[in-house]
């Protein structure tokens, strides 16, 4: 009977065997972890105690930045235009590294869970800490989670068969369930497991691909050869890059070397170095030591998608020309149901074409560890900059016990949004998958790296110059990427009218352009305004962060921390009054299921105390051992990317 629901796919009964298999797997696993992470308390479900290794901090960062919609997007551009789309892979690797050296010390010295609130001791006030919130849930909610859930739909439609909102409901309801409980621990103990799964299922897709194929040399002769039956007007529509095999490429290409080289790596910079999600995984991390250590892992597995990915989808492309590269908009309606263009199918064209019994089973798996890891990551990641960003602020004071189910709650508020946005994804997407998903953060990302670069390296950077040179910024970016949503892409054959400055510059030059504007914003708006009183940055600049010297807060800081603590102190009075009661059973159940765990009753700490919780929580200590071999493991690890670099240039 399974085997007759599923005989349009190629999926039987052992891959779906697989296939429940893993999902239990990840479930037990994410309930193993929820039961090891002190959920009492902010500090343990939202940074995982701070007690993350080297490899789970590695394993979370590469499998919450490699989704779903990576492997689709990947593959899929690969297939389109070669391989210049792995630059983002490359490009990535140095930017795992700059994380860790220089803005994470930064981060963890000033003692913060979320970069909104870093922003918020930066410069004091709260315009900065409540904008980037906003902003980051907004990006979140419109690139992340519904690029992914777009290429989970992709590969549950075209690979398994499953009704869509079946399929991705069944995802979100198992992610939910141990980011909801567990919290950031589970979240990365699960990527752990799903970075093995997704590294090894695609490891062995690659070498059937390329045994199919002939070899990569049998690649780059049949390749320029993959041009699609029907034509379209007697275009060029459609016909396979010159430059396929280079990452650097002309002015006039699809992938610019100006674009490549230094708008890849704004977009990158901001991904890694900048953002909640993958910056979150590194705050989590015992020392420093696992700090480094974890990107390192993380750089060297940000080569593989270039042999497991890209060129894979080059080979969907030559195995299934037709279908995958095809133009004629009928014939795309007809395979991939999306008149734009069936190149988002590569990936999941080679799993249902080529995979065994079995191993089809292994790598669907594999895809759907990719989804429920990016997922899992922005879950936890949102929950934690709602919580303390933006619910502190509207109830200052608020106890653990308080913030934690609030957090949990907002986890469940995003997954019936990320639902709802399915229908309004299959309606607006179309084409290549990550470079809508890249051109869109080409638009709102590169004022957001000024920001931090700024913050980070200029002392002389005040709440004005930031605050400013950021809007500035974001109006340019909005006023860009409204013209280009509104004007769309012209279809294969037709004329462009666009506006110049969406025909002529490409989206990698305007990111470029974008993060200069809002840094030269930035920097004359500071000089122009007067600025903030030294004795505020303290451990909060890379030049500060070793400094001994007492912060003196902002006065803002000190109002809300007295509001705080007055309502704190007035709650305690409150709790120690009631007389201590079994809890009602429901409540015990309701515990159980979100995985909370009551706090303790115990004493305030005292100052000294405090004092000695808060420096271990923001040393930036390392041992010269380990500090020595984690140095040499960076050259090695840059090493290989400049080689690769100039390989494919």
């Amino acid at each position: 009977m399974v085997d007759k629901a599923f005989k349009n796919t190629g999926v039987g009964t052992e891959d779906l065997i697989v296939i429940i298999v893993y999902l239990v797997l990840c479930l037990f696993v994410g309930m193993w972890a929820t039961w090891r992470t002190q959920r009492s308390s902010v500090s343990g479900y939202f940074l995982a105690g701070r007690d993350m290794v080297w490899f789970t901090i590695g394993a979370s960062l590469f499998s919450s930045n490699i989704g779903s919609g990576s492997f689709v997007g990947l593959a899929g551009t690969g297939a389109a235009s070669g391989i210049a789309v792995a630059s983002y892979e490359l490009n990535g690797l140095f930017c795992l590294l700059l994380l860790a050296w220089l803005f994470v010390p930064v981060y963890i010295a000033s003692g913060v869970y979320t970069l909104p609130e870093y922003l918020k001791r930066r410069f004091g006030g709260s315009r900065l800490q409540v904008y980037m919130s906003v902003l980051s849930l907004l990006i979140y909610v419109f690139t992340k989670i519904s690029a992914d859930i777009y290429a989970g739909a992709i590969f549950i439609q075209q690979s398994i068969g499953w009704n869509m909102y079946v399929g991705i409901i069944v995802l979100l309801a198992i992610t939910a369930i141990y980011t909801v409980a567990g919290g950031l621990k589970a979240v990365i103990y699960t990527d752990t497991l799903q970075t093995v799964i997704m590294v090894g299922g695609a490891l062995v897709l690659m070498v059937i691909s390329y045994i199919k194929v002939g070899g990569l040399n049998a690649l780059y002769v049949k390749y320029p050869n993959t041009i699609p039956n029907p034509m379209v007007n007697n275009s060029d529509c459609g016909m396979p890059a010159g430059d396929a095999f280079h990452l650097i490429r002309g002015i006039d290409s699809d992938m610019p070397w100006p674009g490549n080289l230094f708008g890849i790596t704004i977009l990158s910079a901001w991904y890694f170095c900048s953002d909640q999600v993958l910056v979150q995984r590194s705050l989590a991390a015992k020392n420093m030591s696992h700090v480094k250590g974890g990107s390192i892992l993380a750089a060297y597995l940000k080569i593989l998608p270039l042999f497991t990915i890209v060129f894979p989808g080059m080979i969907s492309r030559v195995l299934f020309t037709d279908q995958v590269a095809c133009v004629d908009p009928d014939v795309c309606q007809e395979v991939c149901d999306n008149r734009a263009g069936c190149t988002n199918i590569a990936y999941p064209k080679l799993v249902l074409e080529l995979m065994p019994i079995g191993l089809r089973g292994l790598m669907l798996a594999a895809m759907m560890a990719a989804l429920m890891s990016s997922l899992t990551s922005v879950f936890n990641s949102s929950s934690t900059i709602f919580t303390i960003d933006i619910w502190q602020r509207i109830r200052p004071g608020a106890s653990d016990g308080e913030l934690l189910v609030i957090g949990r709650a907002f986890v469940l508020v995003l997954v019936v949004i990320s639902v709802l946005w399915i229908p309004v994804l299959q309606a607006s997407q179309g084409g290549q998958l990550f470079n809508y998903i890249q051109s869109v953060t080409g638009y709102l990302a590169p004022p957001v790296l000024s920001l931090y670069l700024s913050a980070i390296l200029w002392s002389r950077t005040n709440e004005q110059g930031a605050f400013w040179g950021l809007m500035v910024g974001l109006v340019v970016g909005l006023i860009r990427m409204g013209l280009d949503f509104g004007y769309g892409s012209p279809m294969c054959g037709e004329e462009d009218t666009r506006p110049s400055i969406i025909a002529d510059v490409h989206f990698l030059h305007f990111a470029c352009i974008l993060f200069v504007i809002s840094l030269i914003a930035t920097i004359i708006i500071s000089l122009l305004t007067e600025p903030q009183g030294t004795d505020h940055i303290p451990r909060l600049t890379w030049w500060t962060r070793l400094s001994n010297v007492e912060r003196v807060p902002f006065k803002e800081e000190v109002a809300f921390q007295e509001k705080c603590q007055a309502n704190a102190n007035a709650a305690y009075d409150l709790e120690e009054q009631k007389p201590q009661v079994p809890l009602p059973g429901w409540r015990k159940i309701l515990y159980l299921i979100c995985g909370y765990e009551p706090p303790k009753r115990s004493m305030a700490l005292s100052d000294d105390e405090e004092k000695e919780r808060k420096r271990v929580l923001t040393s930036i200590h390392e041992e010269p051992k380990w500090k020595w071999i984690v140095n040499i493991n960076a050259l090695i690890t840059m090493s290989i990317g400049v080689f690769l670099w100039f390989f494919y240039s």
